[in-house]
């Protein structure tokens, strides 16, 4: 027996060792990691309505033995996503991140910085009777557009560079998108992270001055950009499930 097991055999152990424990517990996504060099279907990439710029990449790949998405934004912008047609009344996502090459440039306060280096994202199927008017005009205007259904009402969880964990704050080009920081430069690079989040109480939490019910979870995405600052990212994410 090898004196040191490698971290991603000694995870696998421990899961299995769980799912004996406590059952497995099945989640409502597909896998997020396949056998082929891209997230397997329903899972494919979206982006900005009639967007002209490059999409950000997505790709299955191996990283310290096991097999991994690799998350790059180079100029650019785009969101793996998974969608939920009849909606979902599950509430607890877990995963696992790291941040091997950050953008500097990103500030989340301004719309010039509003980029990501990796996020994951709730997309929730408010009523349109709960966004206030403007609001309201311009998400008909999008959905008019668009190829992709247009949620009314997102929460981001992302790793930032600037901002410390815990920070929520209002998409700075829209209210229908609201994030939550989880992880910042303290958690250094080339680190893998472990997160769970209540998606239910952070939705309340962010969206609870607009109403006081949860709408039907219609999706669930993984993202980051680089177009508002012309820069570059490179992160990768791994055991992302929703149960």
């Amino acid at each position: 027996m090898p004196a040191r097991l490698a971290p991603a055999l000694i995870r696998r152990l421990l899961l299995a060792g769980l799912a004996v424990a406590f059952g497995a517990v099945a989640s409502v996504l597909a896998p997020l990691v396949g056998p082929g060099d891209l997230a397997p279907a329903p899972w494919h990439v979206a982006g900005l309505p009639q967007q002209t710029k490059p999409f950000s990449r997505f790709s299955v790949v191996g990283l310290d033995g096991e097999r991994v998405l690799r998350v790059e934004a180079d100029n650019s912008y785009g969101v793996l996503v998974h969608p939920l047609p009849g909606g979902s009344s599950a509430h607890v996502l877990h995963w696992r991140w790291r941040v091997d090459e950050p953008n500097a440039a990103i500030d989340l306060r301004r719309k010039e910085g509003d980029d990501s280096m990796v996020k994951v994202c709730a997309f929730f199927d408010e009523p349109l009777t709960a966004v206030p008017f403007v609001e309201r005009q311009l998400l008909r205007l999008a959905r008019g557009v668009s190829t992709e259904p247009l949620p009314a009402a997102t929460v981001c969880y992302l790793w930032d560079n600037r901002l410390p964990p815990g920070t929520q704050l209002h998409n700075a080009f829209t209210h229908r998108v609201r994030f939550v920081v989880l992880r910042g430069p303290e958690s250094g690079l080339h680190r893998w992270q472990a997160e769970q989040r209540d998606i239910v109480a952070d939705y309340m939490r962010l969206f609870g001055d607009e109403t006081d019910t949860v709408p039907a979870l219609v999706g669930i995405g993984v993202g980051a950009d680089a177009d508002n600052t012309h820069g570059h990212s490179l992160s990768y994410l791994a055991d992302l499930v929703l149960e």
